[in-house]
């Protein structure tokens, strides 16, 4: 029986009902879903053992009526290329900038709303520094870098996180796969499921979606840099405060990823606004009619009542 590559597109079932494209640019290959008509949404998951669309999949369900929603799986995980190479916040910074591109191709030039999850609003929030002239808006979903201590990051650019000892550990041949293989059985997804929601009452689709995706050829690479804290920038307070586009900062109050006390300084900036939910880290899986509600009414302002 023939092994599928790593480099090449996987043969998973789609992480949401819509048409898959991929594109090859500086990222290398990545597979995103788009659906709709109207206005464009770039979606980003947020990056984890388990990562894909499928984090996404409320809004982009929610959206597909109202706006063109296009949604990528990130280098090294679900749909895209997950080869064993170098996983940085450039690599993910400029898969953004691939999918920006994409955007402009199929619906025209112009400045688009986006959303982020997690550790993805790293990566949208540099492609934003970078090029805001091509953003509307900035939803960032439990963001990293506003828990304790990350008013720090603010040393130079391309400067990470990442611990070497771990990462050499992580990477050792002998027990590289073996340890991947206990990080990804469906007892770990569902334990950390938990711990993400703050909660037992988890999204039994999402998590069965991630017991397929992380048992595909390359699953391991991009996580591993993930868990070596490789992904994770040090510049990223300095990046976050370059956000001049409207920004909506949205988070739970429940579970592992419920500490924003040093998301403060964001009160003195007109453009920022924050709203928090008695939810784990994805409110919108738990209390969608809230957040949409609340995200549609960030919309209007940032952009008049014709915004849906």
């Amino acid at each position: 029986m023939r092994v599928p590559s790593v480099n090449e597109p996987s043969r998973l079932p789609p992480a949401v009902d819509a048409e898959l494209r991929t594109v090859d640019r500086r990222a290398g290959r990545i597979g995103y879903y788009v659906a709709g008509n109207g206005p464009p949404l770039l979606l980003l998951h947020s990056i984890n053992a388990a990562g894909s669309v499928a984090e996404v999949a409320p809004v982009f369900d929610r959206y597909r009526d109202s706006h063109r929603v296009y949604a990528p799986d990130l280098p090294g995980f679900g749909q895209s290329d997950r080869s064993d190479r170098n996983y940085t916040p450039r690599l993910y910074t400029d898969a953004v900038h691939d999918l920006l591109d994409v955007i402009a191709e199929d619906a025209g030039d112009g400045s688009f709303d986006a959303l982020a999850l997690s550790l993805g609003a790293e990566f949208l929030a540099r492609a934003a520094a970078e090029a805001p002239e091509r953003f509307r808006s900035v939803a960032l979903v439990t963001p990293t870098g506003f828990s304790r201590g990350s008013d720090k990051l603010r040393e130079p650019e391309g400067s990470t996180r990442e611990m070497p000892l771990l990462s050499a550990i992580l990477e050792f041949p002998l027990w590289r796969r073996a340890l991947y293989r206990g990080l990804v059985r469906p007892g770990s997804i569902r334990y950390f499921l938990k711990r993400t929601w703050g909660s037992d009452r988890i999204d039994e689709t999402m998590a069965a979606y991630a017991d397929r995706t992380t048992h595909r050829p390359g699953a391991e690479n991009a996580p591993y840099a993930f868990l070596s804290g490789r992904l994770f920038s040090k510049d990223i307070r300095r990046v976050y405060e370059k956000l001049e586009m409207p920004v909506w900062l949205a988070h739970g109050t429940r579970g592992d990823f419920r500490d924003f006390s040093c998301a403060d300084w964001t009160a003195d900036r007109d453009n920022w606004s924050v709203t928090a939910y008695d939810t784990g880290a994805l409110p919108f899986f738990e209390v969608p009619d809230s957040f949409f509600r609340d995200y549609l009414e960030f919309l209007q302002q940032a952009h008049g009542p014709d915004s849906d």
